[in-house]
């Protein structure tokens, strides 16, 4: 008999979330679930680990097909947690993270923690896909990004795409019929610019609450998540981990040349 699939599932957005249930409809349908998320909202976390406080792990739910648990730190602390010590010495073989309430393209990869998650999935050799939901509302409707969610999970278990892999995928709000397909896409080019507003407390204490916009730097480009996202595509982008700005590489060799060997 062939061996049930284990798929790992976690989020930045809380063990209780709507989309965390979303997450789990998805992956329950290609095997045993283990979910690990966050006790609470980790939104913006990154790569951020616990360092410097202990972590408890609690278990919320267990039925026969879905495991569900809570862990009192970050998304990548959930997935260090289930590959290192939890499902340690078993064969994981997706994770999910998501579905997130708000898109993560562009440059909000970096910032995600449903990303961080994803991203810190791929290092132990494990296909991950991070499923964003381009709606904030706590109340969303994910039927197209569950949908969509399952063919593209799907689609990764089918298919011999060389490891480490890390997809970004983010779903348009729509209903499925309103959704135009599936593009695979580089990030676009853009950033945020912060706004800082400013209020007294009762003791009158300055504070502030950070707010934002995206600046898209190439609004005209057709190639990127964004403007799958924005003309109603579901946006698929690889991600890897390697920062090396290596167009820079020539010249910055060229500009420290004379720093060079030295003896």
């Amino acid at each position: 008999m062939k061996k049930e699939k284990l798929i790992f599932v976690t989020n930045d957005d809380g063990y209780d979330s709507k989309g965390l249930r979303a997450a789990v409809e998805v992956a329950r349908r290609f095997g045993h679930v283990i979910a690990i998320a966050p006790e609470r909202m980790q939104s913006g976390m990154s790569q951020a680990i616990t360092i410097y406080n202990p972590l408890y792990l609690r278990e919320v739910s267990v039925s026969d097909d879905v495991e569900i648990y809570a862990l009192s730190g970050t998304p990548v602390d959930c997935v260090k947690m289930a590959f290192d010590h939890f499902l340690k010495g078993r064969r994981v073989d997706l994770a999910i993270s998501g579905i997130n309430h708000g898109s993560n393209s562009a440059v909000n990869v970096l910032y995600s923690g449903t990303m961080g998650a994803a991203i810190e999935c791929s290092f132990y050799d494990c296909p991950s896909v991070g499923l964003s939901l381009d709606d904030h509302d706590l109340d969303a409707d994910f039927e197209a990004a569950i949908l969509y969610g399952e063919r593209i999970v799907r689609s990764v278990l089918e298919s011999r795409i060389p490891l480490p892999l890390c997809l970004n995928v983010n779903v348009p709000v729509g209903k499925p019929d309103e959704i135009r397909g599936v593009r695979v896409c580089r990030q676009n080019a853009g950033s945020w610019r912060e706004e800082f507003f400013c209020h007294h407390d009762p003791r009158g204490r300055e504070y502030f609450w950070l707010t934002g916009a995206f600046v898209n730097a190439e609004p005209e480009a057709t190639d990127t998540d964004e403007w799958a996202l924005s003309h109603g595509y579901v946006s698929v982008v690889p991600v890897q981990v390697d920062l090396t700005a290596y167009r820079q590489m020539p010249a910055l060799e060229a500009a420290l040349g004379p720093l060079g060997d030295t003896k």
